[in-house]
């Protein structure tokens, strides 16, 4: 079975990955840049390939201090970002399942959830700092490596960024699920009703693989 690691290593040799390892050196030497260091490839180390069953594509991490751990929409503050709050409301009225109470987001990545930002890392207090320098075509390669190893998998979009990775997602065998962002500025639009906790069950359910427990 190929892991993440055989990507990484293809990766690694590439210019691109090259130039972006030594960008992103820089900026932890210049500036406060989050999450830790340790903790960029996060969400790879906690769902390995062969566990991945829900891909959940986030833009980047969270720019505020004590926040981003590693994992798209995940929170080691306990108060929680406007976004977080709008999924947890979503995930209670659709599987009247209590609110959590905390921000982290790891019981999910270890059920086979995986939560991945396209841009893995980011200046403090500036969103989109990291924009353009090359985490975007690793996430692609991560999109394209998933669409060749993986099948019965749902893929949840929220927004219009996390959509326009669908190109590189292999249409079948696979579910792909989407919706207007959680954020605050448009939840109200298609996110909030989407069901996208029960979906994503039934879907894994009617497969034959075991269902996601989204109680944190």
């Amino acid at each position: 079975m190929k892991t993440w690691n055989d990507l990484v290593s293809m990766e690694k040799k590439k210019d691109y990955f090259l130039e972006l390892a030594e960008f992103v050196d820089g900026e932890y030497e210049k500036y406060t840049i989050f999450p830790k260091k340790e903790e960029i490839f996060k969400a790879y180390s906690l769902t390995p390939l062969e566990n991945v069953k829900v891909v959940i594509i986030g833009q980047d991490p969270y720019h505020g201090e004590n926040q981003a751990n590693g994992l798209a929409f995940s929170c080691d503050y306990p108060i929680l970002p406007p976004s977080l709050k709008n999924i947890y409301q979503e995930l209670a009225n659709d599987l009247k399942i209590r609110v959590p109470n905390k921000g982290d987001l790891s019981k999910w990545a270890k059920e086979g959830v995986l939560l991945i930002n396209a841009i893995l890392t980011v200046r403090k207090n500036e969103p989109l700092a990291h924009e353009n320098k090359g985490w975007e075509e690793f996430t692609k390669a991560v999109i394209e490596y998933l669409a060749l190893y993986k099948k019965n998998v749902v893929y949840i979009l929220w927004g219009a960024y996390a959509q326009s990775y669908e190109q590189y997602i292999n249409h079948q065998n696979n579910l792909i699920l989407k919706s207007s962002h959680p954020s605050p500025l448009s939840a109200h639009r298609s996110f909030f009703g989407s069901r996208v906790f029960s979906k994503t069950n039934n879907y894994l359910k009617a497969n034959g693989i075991k269902p996601i427990d989204w109680q944190l």
